[in-house]
């Protein structure tokens, strides 16, 4: 039985995959790196925020500090979170939902706690989430089960009493190892591994107005 939901942010509740695949390019190439690697973004999405950081300076050389690169990335990504991202399709729908049977839920994400608080304040749902997790709490990211387990321990649930809804294979993978009742969402980014996260997950949703079956 579920008692909690914990959802991911980027490719599940906002439509953000792109935009990440285009930062990465942006920062390289403004620090001299004129040809980025095809898959650059490919290996990005499954590190933290702190690891990914170090990854650029050591792998193409880069004469800066790790703290430099985080904020400077940040500072690229920013505008987009404040002013442009949007909600992907019945985001609001599913929420009514759960607050409608009388199911608690959060947020775990690996994006910088600054860009998720600004896109979900200024789309009107912060407030609507028991919890907001990220790499700061857990800087191991989501290759570790840890901001699950937080999330769980929040929602006062146990792993098996908790739906996890992602869109990477990585994170899935991750949950379903600790547990999870995990549901894979789809998104266009992740379409390589589509099959892959379909065999994995316990549900798979093509949109979030799918949710309310899982209920059923």
């Amino acid at each position: 039985m579920i008692k909690g939901v914990i959802f991911d942010l980027d490719g599940t509740l906002i439509d953000s995959m792109k935009i990440w695949y285009g930062i990465d390019r942006e920062f390289l190439r403004e620090n001299g790196v004129t040809t980025p690697p095809e898959d650059i973004s490919d290996r990005m999405k499954t590190m933290s925020v702190d690891e990914s950081s170090q990854y650029f300076i050591d792998f193409f050389g880069l004469d800066l500090t790790k703290e430099y690169v985080i904020k400077r990335i940040e500072e690229l990504v920013r505008v987009q979170y404040e002013q442009n991202i949007q909600l992907k399709p019945f985001v609001h729908d599913a929420l009514d939902f759960l607050d409608k049977i009388g199911i608690r839920y959060g947020v775990a994400t690996a994006t910088y706690k600054g860009l998720a608080e600004a896109v979900l304040r200024r789309c009107g749902i912060i407030d609507r989430f028991a919890f907001l997790l990220t790499d700061i709490e857990y800087p191991m990211g989501k290759r570790q089960p840890d901001i699950y387990l937080g999330g769980a321990e929040r929602l006062g649930c146990k792993p098996d009493e908790t739906l996890v809804i992602e869109d990477s294979l990585h994170c899935i993978e991750t949950s379903v190892n600790a547990g999870f009742i995990t549901a894979g969402i789809y998104d266009a980014a992740a379409d390589a591994d589509k099959q892959r996260i379909i065999e994995l997950s316990d549900f798979y949703l093509d949109s979030l107005d799918e949710l309310k079956n899982i209920f059923k």
